[in-house]
């Protein structure tokens, strides 16, 4: 029996256990498509950030800071496998290199599709850029609402979790300051 197989009964189990027929109309296809769902919410576990990143470096005399923000992400709880719904807000400031600017999303979709806990994911996306264009500083914000506390659980609806990760330069105040004030972090919302 393949994974596919294997994952595709895992799932004709789940509706089992929870009381449905799996061989009613809407449902005999689900375990189908739950697994072409999972295989697309995931794919990140088979790419490589960094590769992503060396793949568009370029030479650049630039020393003022690079910034992408209200880049939507979308990835899922690894401790319910409910859906985690944000937006990442990422810079740094160059030392001889940039990075093509699309190659920061492609990024943050590597390590939104795999399973997470904001908090790492957060570090995971600062430690890449700095380890690969090596910056004189990486700052990265995420504001993300969490479908396990509002589907579950408390059930707070509308509240955000925020992490943010700062490297190098980042660290000092007047470019934290500077940073926070572009991504206009006082009146962030979803």
């Amino acid at each position: 029996m393949n994974n596919q197989q294997k994952f595709e009964n895992a799932v004709k189990t789940i509706l089992n256990v929870v009381g449905e027929d799996t061989q009613r109309e809407g449902l005999i296809k689900t375990p189908n498509r739950v697994f072409k769902a999972f295989e697309f919410m995931t794919k990140g576990y088979k790419q490589n950030p960094k590769q992503i990143l060396n793949d568009a470096l370029f030479e650049s005399t630039n020393n003022e800071m690079v910034l992408i923000k209200d880049i939507e992400f979308y990835s899922m709880c690894e401790h319910h496998l409910l859906p985690i719904i944000g937006k990442a807000h990422i810079a740094y400031i160059p030392d001889g290199k940039v990075v093509g600017l699309s190659k920061i999303p492609r990024m943050v979709e590597v390590f939104a599709r795999r399973l997470q806990i904001q908090e790492q994911m957060t570090e995971q996306i600062a430690d890449a850029i700095k380890d690969v264009i090596n910056p004189k500083g990486v700052a990265v914000v995420l504001e993300a609402r969490h479908m396990c506390m509002e589907m579950r659980g408390v059930q707070k609806i509308n509240s955000t979790t925020t992490t943010s990760s700062l490297r190098g330069i980042f660290r000092k105040n007047k470019t934290r300051k500077e940073f926070f004030s572009l991504i206009n972090f006082d009146n962030m919302r979803f």
